[in-house]
């Protein structure tokens, strides 16, 4: 059996699927990581620690993610942008370094920050796929054969990852 690692860009992956209008259910989510592409281990990335997220931490890693924040000084909270990359980036090569059980890296992401990445680990056949949150991103993987891409906001992955409704 492989065993996948899955690296989350969490700020793109919420914006992306709330931009297309719906929400993911996280549970579900980890469960078709591991179903369809055997990601054993699935890292979530998210910009900062802030207590009033405490409750998204926890339902994530109730779901099954291993949270990463991203490191910032004290003082340069306020009005922060959380950008992940360099730590997403640096978590997979050094998986692809140092975890000799890991076999392909899945990545979940529209941006095109991570564009170099891929080709490398494609070429040194470490890549399985990129998930794209939604229909539209990032124009530099246009040359990117759908061998190594799926939308999750497509007809077929949504269902299986959507948050379901509650019913009145």
């Amino acid at each position: 059996m492989q065993h996948n690692y899955a690296f989350i860009d969490g700020q793109n992956l919420h914006l992306g699927i709330k931009s297309d209008g719906w929400e993911i259910d996280l549970a579900r989510f980890r469960v078709y990581l591991r179903d369809k592409y055997n990601v054993t281990v699935a890292y979530y990335f998210l910009g900062c620690v802030s207590d009033e997220y405490n409750d998204l931490y926890v339902s994530i890693q109730k779901a099954g993610f291993i949270l990463h924040f991203r490191e910032h000084l004290p003082a340069m909270l306020a009005g922060k942008k959380g950008n992940v990359d360099t730590d997403v980036v640096f978590e997979m090569m050094k998986s692809v370094i140092e975890e000799s059980e890991m076999n392909k890296i899945v990545l979940v992401s529209g941006d095109g920050d991570y564009k170099k990445t891929v080709d490398y680990l494609i070429q040194k056949e470490r890549f399985l796929k990129v998930l794209f949150p939604k229909k539209q991103y990032s124009s530099l993987y246009k040359k990117l054969t759908v061998k190594y891409f799926d939308i999750l906001s497509s007809d077929f992955i949504r269902p299986k990852i959507e948050k379901m409704k509650k019913r009145t």
